[in-house]
């Protein structure tokens, strides 16, 4: 049990004793570095239910907790604030009970329920980006974050395998392509492919001036370009089941598929379910004709089906044009639908999409509430918003996307330069180096992402991130690193049990931070924000710093200090590696 959950009890017990009140809940903090102390319950809310003077209440429950509380050592009272000094012992006993624990702060009793996290989701006419990026690392984290605060949890995409858009890639390789493949280029498929989105878009450009010159307006100069009504009849056939044309969509997304799996196996994630568009573009025809039938639905003169969100603060959802064909909005109540029949026991799903489509999701789940599905109150929309580089904004058409490959490789890069500069790496191999390097990089890059709260924009910045010094992923690689370097050099048997000792405040401080690891991947968890998890890894760094600055380790003259300062030091590098992996990141042994 938690100090925190242990105190709670207590002070309500003494309302109980002392007022013959009951409280619902206590309130805590920190204490204060300026105060003595290393909890504090905060009096004034309780005022609400036994009125009174704040230092006075607290002075009558600090005695009883001393009385009552073999933890508690003594106490102060400052205004409204009850200062708590734990005794030694709690500590050491509190860390004894966990740092042989291999999954400490890891649900592993039982199954809460069952979730699925989707991310990615890309198009298979383009490489993954920088956008991509964010989204694939902010999944994969939530899902692992899910995974360790108790939830099972399916991994899934909806890869968005067709459309006009993966048309125009497939035009211009037959028109333009002379017939050449990843094998004969040396290009990855998705690049390839992506070649030839970019120049579909020069093409038809060029289409439009030319209209344009000849007099032409230019909106009807976009819609009469003949790149574009042949793009546009190559989807009639597509969707008509054209032979050749199926034949070359399928080769072509089979390049973009490999493409894809290099790129997912370089950053490190990873997919249960796989869903195709192509396959649920035509779902939830058959959920908007129940949905008419039950009054969920209503019907336009024009025969287009909508859904009223008036009285929930929202506007009329069109869910099925008057032509009978569906819309985005149409398939992704289907497909919803679907996954929730393929895992019969899913209990929600978190959908990993930028911020521009808030919307979106508030009419889905909405639309599915009103169906009356009850997994539809765990649905959630993990929103988030742009990447941006000091260049400015992405476009894919135009070729300017910063590719996540490109990326990744630039990141080694940065990683080789600087860890050259600083020239700590002598005895290293060559193929070493490289593996470290790749570790600094990725590591950088994922921690620069994944420290910030999702819904905010980022801007960055690929030389700040692999800083060595400050809240970065290579300083936290380091300081594990640095960890590895102690247990090394610990050359005597460190597994003894030290029941008694007197704490040094690092000692105390550090121990402290460990137990707050438990209730921060719940934190994670309920908040669906890796940010939680690495902002906490680094106040652990931060904390275990400070200790190895200010108390001697290895040159401990006194053997019981030494061995639990080894200890101490271990289970901060294991909950380090814990929480890292929990974002997707690696640690190295040795930097």
């Amino acid at each position: 049990m938690s100090i925190q959950s242990l105190l709670e009890a207590k002070v309500k017990e003494a309302f109980t004793t002392l007022y013959k009140i009951e409280i619902p809940t206590v309130e805590f903090q920190a204490t204060r570095k300026d105060f003595d102390g290393d909890i504090t319950v905060v009096v004034f809310p309780l005022l609400r239910y036994k009125k009174g003077n704040p230092v006075q209440i607290g002075e009558d429950i600090g005695k009883f907790l001393v009385e009552h509380v073999s933890e508690i050592k003594n106490f102060n009272v400052l205004k409204g604030f009850l200062n708590l000094i734990i005794d030694d012992s709690f500590y050491v006993n509190f860390f004894n009970a966990i740092h042989n624990q291999s999954s400490y702060g890891h649900v592993t009793t039982e199954v809460i329920d069952a979730r699925m996290v989707e991310y990615s989701s890309p198009n298979t006419n383009k490489p993954l980006h920088l956008g991509h990026v964010r989204n694939v690392l902010l999944g994969y984290s939530v899902a692992e974050i899910l995974k360790a605060a108790g939830h099972k949890v399916y991994k899934t995409q909806i890869i968005n395998d067709r459309g006009i858009h993966i048309c125009k890639s497939m035009l211009a390789w037959k028109r333009f392509g002379n017939g050449e493949t990843p094998a004969s280029t040396g290009l990855k498929g998705d690049k390839l492919v992506g070649n030839y989105y970019v120049k579909f878009d020069k093409e038809y450009k060029e289409e439009i001036k030319t209209l344009v010159s000849n007099g032409m307006s230019e909106d009807d100069a976009k819609k009469q370009a003949p790149l574009f009504l042949e793009a546009q009849e190559m989807l009639r056939k597509w969707e008509a089941g054209d032979e050749e044309t199926v034949a070359l969509w399928k080769t072509m997304n089979s390049w973009v598929y490999d493409g894809f799996d290099v790129t997912y196996k370089n950053i490190g994630v990873n997919f249960d379910k796989l869903y195709y568009e192509s396959n649920t573009y035509l779902l939830g025809k058959d959920i908007i004709e129940e949905g008419l039938e039950s009054g969920v639905f209503f019907k336009k003169q024009d025969d287009s089906v909508w859904c009223d969100l008036t009285d929930d603060g929202l506007d009329e959802k069109l869910v099925l044009r008057s032509d009978g064909t569906a819309v985005y909005m149409t398939q992704d109540i289907g497909t919803a639908i679907q996954r929730a029949k393929d895992f019969t026991d899913l209990n929600g799903m978190v959908y990993t999409v930028g911020n521009e489509q808030d919307y979106h999701f508030k009419v889905l789940f909405l639309i599915l509430k009103k169906l009356g599905y009850n997994w539809a109150d765990q649905l959630y929309h993990l929103s988030y918003g742009m990447v941006d580089l000091p260049s400015g904004k992405m476009k894919s058409r135009e070729g300017t996307v910063v590719d996540a490959d490109d990326l990744m490789d630039e990141m080694t890069g940065t990683a080789r330069t600087i860890s050259q500069e600083l020239g700590k790496l002598e005895g290293y191999s060559d193929e070493e180096k490289e593996s470290l390097y790749k570790i600094i990089g990725l590591g950088a890059l994922k921690y620069f992402i994944l420290k910030v709260d999702p819904k905010k924009r980022i801007l960055f910045d690929p030389q700040a991130s692999v800083d060595f010094q400050g809240n970065t992923g290579p300083f936290i690689q380091y300081t594990y690193a640095r960890i590895q370097s102690i247990l090394r050099k610990a050359t005597f048997d460190y597994s003894t049990t030290v029941d008694s000792i007197s704490l040094h405040e690092k000692e105390k401080e550090l121990i402290k931070q460990l137990e707050l690891y438990p209730e921060v991947i719940q934190q994670a968890a309920k908040n669906y924000s890796p940010a939680v998890i690495a902002n906490y890894t680094y106040e652990l760094v931060k904390e275990f710093n400070s200790f190895y600055q200010n108390v001697s380790i290895l040159g401990e003259e006194d053997e019981i200090k030494k061995i639990f300062r080894v200890q101490l030091s271990k289970k901060v590098a294991d909950t380090i590696q814990s929480g890292f992996e929990l974002l997707g990141i690696q640690v190295p042994n040795r930097m």
